[in-house]
């Protein structure tokens, strides 16, 4: 029988101790909203300096020269000249030209030719095979990717007076006529239909893709013909893209220059000449820089108006 062995102080120091509660931790300071603000802002902060430096930037100064009788050459110093070269452009006969010349352009190769005819390539290439959806893709998408200078003289080689289309009408036996003297504003309406067409047709293409097949063929089992279906379903479900693709389409139209600067160079006379080719012959060939400037800021105004009447419609929820 063996004796008990004695607890020492070494074995009363080395006993577990039950832990205690946790030493209380200082809680973090709560961040004030303009710390929140600079640390949200942080990531964008790089991107707001470039739009500031090369967006901003210039336009404020475009804005200043609109303001100032700046002229290319045969001047020294400039002066401030309020709005008097806004003033010259709304009593000027040429400028009102080039506004009505706008306008037709606009409508009638964007808002008419680009977006009508993309939504129609896009519809039938629904029901197309897919070698033909290949070959019309491949055909309008070429025409797009085109310089525009490219494109302008394969457009001036189809309307000229010897050109493509009166070979045609000859043929046919049909009466010709020398397109761009007779009809300017028309035939570069129409050529920035076949070079700007592919842009509405991708667009339509994917925003009718995206429709459900399950309405469509409920719509077909009711008894909905092809014009009912387009314009009770089809039409509302993609008016968000319709929208997108009209400011898009508008704004591009609305700054076209070499185009129509290699067509026609705005002529004969002022009958092709829309506001971006006036904006650079009163800049650039009559030197007047500060009446140029100006218009180009109309031409701004004019697009954020498009811009603004677009957004606007986006807002409305389909």
């Amino acid at each position: 029988m063996t004796a008990a062995t004695p607890h020492t102080g070494a074995d009363l120091k080395t006993a577990e101790v039950p832990p205690g509660p946790p030493a209380p931790s200082q809680a973090p300071r709560p961040r004030t909203p303009v710390a929140r603000g600079l640390t949200r802002a942080l990531p964008v902060a790089p991107a707001v300096v470039l739009l500031l430096l090369f967006l901003a930037g210039p336009i404020a100064y475009c804005a200043y020269i609109a303001f100032t009788d700046l002229q290319l050459t045969g001047q020294a110093h400039s002066s401030f000249v309020g709005l008097a070269n806004f003033r010259k452009a709304f009593g000027d006969d040429e400028f009102i030209n080039a506004v009505w010349l706008t306008l037709v352009f606009t409508v009638v190769s964007s808002l008419l030719g680009q977006n009508t005819l993309g939504l129609a390539l896009a519809t039938l290439m629904q029901r197309a095979s897919k070698p033909v959806r290949t070959l019309t893709g491949g055909i309008v998408i070429t025409a797009w990717v085109l310089p525009e200078v490219v494109a302008g003289f394969l457009l001036y080689a189809f309307f000229r007076r010897e050109g493509t289309l009166n070979a045609i009408l000859d043929w046919l036996h049909l009466p010709s006529q020398n397109w761009l003297f007779t009809l300017p504003i028309l035939a570069v309406s129409f050529a920035n239909v076949w070079r700007g067409t592919a842009f509405s047709m991708l667009v339509y293409s994917a925003a009718l893709n995206e429709i459900p097949q399950e309405i469509t063929e409920a719509a077909e089992v009711d008894g909905a013909g092809g014009w009912r279906r387009m314009w009770h379903i089809t039409l509302p479900m993609i008016r968000r893209s319709i929208g997108t693709n009209l400011m898009l389409n508008t704004l591009q139209t609305l700054s076209v220059f070499g185009l129509i600067w290699v067509m026609t160079r705005g002529g004969p006379g002022n009958k092709s000449q829309t506001l971006p080719l006036f904006m650079y012959e009163q800049a650039f060939q009559n030197s007047m820089i500060g009446y140029g400037t100006a218009v180009a800021l109309l031409l701004l105004l004019v697009g954020s108006l498009f811009s603004l009447v677009y957004l606007r419609l986006l807002r409305t929820e389909v």
